[in-house]
């Protein structure tokens, strides 16, 4: 493997679970000196020296990373790769690792994305855009139920309606295009046709048309076990995905992944950074549901520990155009949120979560946690955090996070206690 040299600093941008997973990965690289994180969290503290920031404050962190010579910044989430930080960051002559703000259009723009696919024959839904209601309204009443809304811009995970009835469907319209449910973000809707099949998560580095794909992964989105309730940022994932063959993985990163790289090639805006890939395995083989311009959430929590490789490595390489080496490891991980009582709605902030000192044979990735005067941890989001554990198998490792999780049971907080149940067939549907 290619070294560096040493005693790399490296500032991460964000606040989640995400980034607690990138910071505590770069602090296994041999290369990296120091782990900065802004603002990041209560749990990133363990992992990396937090920076009084927020991540759409540009000036700020660019003058922190001059101040600071950080010689590499990586960008977790998506609202300040969309705002344009990466354009930022390298008019000032920084290294950052991302998209900029054009390729980031990818996931900000469900629209972009979906001409983009239309236009190469990227496998996807069929689809129609609508800023007015009544020819919404219309679209969806002639194609019925079940039918997918989504919020043309970005949402935080949450602005996407699966309707199984016309009720639903239209309830959902009103609410998005209507009542402004997500602000300018669903002053555009795309509605597409209702895919049926696997649905499971890939990731990617991408250097223009360079494709360096990751181990797949499969999310959980609805609140609540046996994929009821609403859709959230995700409940918990695992990898791998053991039911997903080889060849569809392979497939999808030929007939989607390498495609979406050349197409943004083509179309003026090259991708560097991270593309997520959200698929389903229907009948007809591999589609698209969504692109993400970053790593997932919570994906990101059960595919970097498999990461062999050293990952401040692979960032050097994909942005000086070299090939990286990925080595994985063959254990599965399994993650579970746990998640504040009445997310993805309304809830409270600030309750104290017992029973973390407990966890032993897991790690904690602090997704939304803050550190109280007295020296709590406390909720500060709706999803708090994830534990994940490795074993032999997906169903060793579900049966150790659930041992762990029952440690935070308490009034205030609820998980889902199925995750994996798809790949171990231990749950019905």
């Amino acid at each position: 493997m290619r070294k560096e040299v040493a005693g790399l600093k490296i500032l991460v941008v964000g606040r989640g679970g995400r980034e607690h997973a990138i910071c505590k990965k770069l602090n296994e690289s041999v290369l990296v000196e120091k782990v900065f994180c802004a603002p990041g969290n209560a749990g990133i503290a363990e992992d990396a020296e937090l920076v009084n920031i927020d991540e759409m404050d540009f000036a700020g962190l660019a003058d922190f990373a001059e101040r600071q010579d950080i010689e590499l910044t990586v960008i977790g989430p998506e609202n300040p790769l969309a705002a344009g930080i990466v354009d930022y960051f390298q008019q000032r002559g920084l290294a950052v690792f991302g998209p900029n703000r054009k390729a980031a259009q990818l996931e900000s723009s469900k629209s972009f994305a979906k001409e983009l696919m239309k236009k190469y024959q990227i496998p996807t839904a069929s689809y129609a855009v609508f800023e007015e209601y009544e020819e919404a309204k219309a679209y969806i009443v002639q194609h019925g139920a079940p039918i997918v809304l989504k919020a043309d811009g970005l949402a935080a995970g949450k602005g996407v309606t699966v309707a199984m009835t016309l009720e639903e469907a239209l309830s959902a319209l009103e609410e998005m295009l209507l009542n402004q449910k997500f602000g300018e973000a669903s002053s555009k809707l795309v509605i597409e046709e209702y895919l049926q099949g696997e649905e499971y998560s890939l990731m990617a580095f991408v250097q223009g048309e360079k494709v360096y794909p990751m181990v797949a992964a499969q999310d959980h989105k609805r609140a609540y076990d046996g994929d009821k309730g609403p859709n959230t940022g995700g409940m918990g994932a695992y990898s791998p995905v053991p039911h997903l063959p080889a060849d569809i993985v392979e497939q999808s990163v030929r007939e989607i992944l390498e495609p979406c790289a050349k197409a943004m090639v083509k179309e003026g805006c090259p991708f560097t950074g991270v593309i997520f890939a959200g698929l389903m395995m229907t009948k007809q083989g591999p589609k698209t549901i969504e692109f993400n311009a970053r790593f997932g959430d919570p994906e990101t929590q059960v595919v970097l520990p498999r990461l062999e490789s050293d990952l401040a490595q692979v960032f050097l390489d994909v942005l000086a155009g070299k090939d990286p080496q990925l080595k994985w490891k063959e254990e599965a991980v399994l993650g579970v949120v746990l998640a504040s009582e009445g997310y993805p709605g309304s809830y409270q902030k600030g309750v104290p979560i017992k029973g973390l000192d407990e966890i032993e044979q897991a790690t904690v990735y602090h997704a939304g946690t803050i550190r109280s005067e007295k020296g709590a941890i406390c909720s500060d989001g709706g999803r708090v955090l994830l534990v994940a554990a490795s074993g032999a198998s997906v169903e060793a490792a579900q049966q150790q996070v659930y041992r762990e999780m029952k440690k935070l049971d308490q009034p205030g907080f609820f998980y889902r206690k199925d995750i994996g149940a798809r790949a171990i067939a231990r749950f019905s549907f």
